[in-house]
């Protein structure tokens, strides 16, 4: 069965969206049919350069379209979310899922009631380096992760936490374990060149005993996609931008006993855009009916932690400024 797909949104994000479902139906995987934006002008710049149909309403495409890519700010992710999975149309929501836990719980809702799918656009889970890493991550004691970009005037409508941190706070939840409980959150944070949060450093703890220090910010001189993290035995390194991971670990014994020294493991990465693997992940689990590869409850979990991880920098800038 060949998916019409649609992209909603067609910002800078939703434009690579709407590059690979046409890429995709290109290579007859689907049938891309429609972008939509409120910008009249911008959806019909790409609706023209990939040859489909637009318009500058969500709701023309119930019952025209039956998987869409949602690149909207996150303030009407809830009510265009909500509109189209109550009409059983599957939905791929951009990070973060909502602005508020009650709604991603009205998101996550509607798509238990229809049956349609709903996944959330954590990106990194698709980097071809941690796919390569995966099967070999089991008990991480403790992470060290720094996300960095440099200043763009894209997203500066929510803080750096909700902007980049939320993906490895998505990553280090998903390694560690989803049903593993987060007992503590530490963090600061500070606006620099704009009113939100600009930088900004989180430390979680877990019951297992894991903790993870976690830096991000959007006002550096270089762009930094690092996580590093130890596991039984294993020091383990990924570079997200060059899509790089490394297992470190203990040679075995030399035969005259002298000190083995340390074996590095560079991982065999398949070379695959994220995105592409994202959305074309997306595609086949709703048509073949499968669970979602990053679910509303991940998205909600992942959201849970931002927001209590904002809720910390505040009351430290509270206890700064008295």
């Amino acid at each position: 069965m060949m998916l019409r797909t649609a992209v909603i949104g067609v910002g800078h994000l939703g434009r690579q969206h709407a590059r690979i479902h046409s890429d995709l139906a290109a290579e007859g995987l689907t049938e891309f049919v429609f972008v939509c934006d409120i910008d009249q002008r911008a959806a019909s710049e790409i609706a023209s350069e990939k040859k489909v149909k637009w318009t500058t309403d969500w709701r023309q495409l119930i019952g025209k379209a039956e998987a869409v890519s949602l690149a909207v700010p996150n303030v009407s992710h809830c009510e265009i979310a909500c509109g189209l999975l109550e009409a059983g149309i599957h939905v791929l929501v951009e990070k973060p899922i909502a602005r508020t836990l009650a709604e991603a719980d009205e998101m996550i809702a509607a798509a238990a009631k229809s049956g349609a799918l709903l996944q959330v656009g954590h990106l990194e889970r698709f980097n071809p380096a941690l796919a390569a890493l995966r099967p070999y991550v089991r008990n991480p004691v403790y992470f060290e992760i720094h996300r960095v970009g440099q200043f763009t005037a894209r997203s500066l409508d929510i803080d750096v936490v909700l902007d980049l941190m939320i993906h490895d706070l998505d990553i280090v939840q998903w390694l560690v374990g989803e049903d593993v409980e987060v007992t503590g959150v530490h963090a600061v944070g500070i606006p620099i060149l704009t009113e939100k949060v600009d930088a900004a450093n989180a430390r979680l703890e877990f019951a297992s005993g894991a903790v993870a220090n976690i830096t991000a910010s959007r006002v550096g001189t270089e762009k930094i996609r690092k996580m590093r993290f130890f596991q039984p035995h294993d020091y383990i390194a990924i570079d997200y931008t060059t899509k790089r991971a490394s297992i470190s670990s203990l040679a075995p014994p030399t035969p005259d006993g002298s000190w083995p020294g340390v074996h590095v493991r560079n991982l065999d990465v398949v070379d695959i855009e994220p995105l592409r693997a994202e959305i074309f992940a997306f595609l086949e689990a709703a048509r073949n009916g499968r669970p979602s590869p990053v679910s509303g409850s991940d998205g909600r979990n992942a959201l849970s932690l931002a927001l209590r991880a904002l809720e910390r920098i505040h009351e430290h800038t509270v206890k700064v400024r008295i």
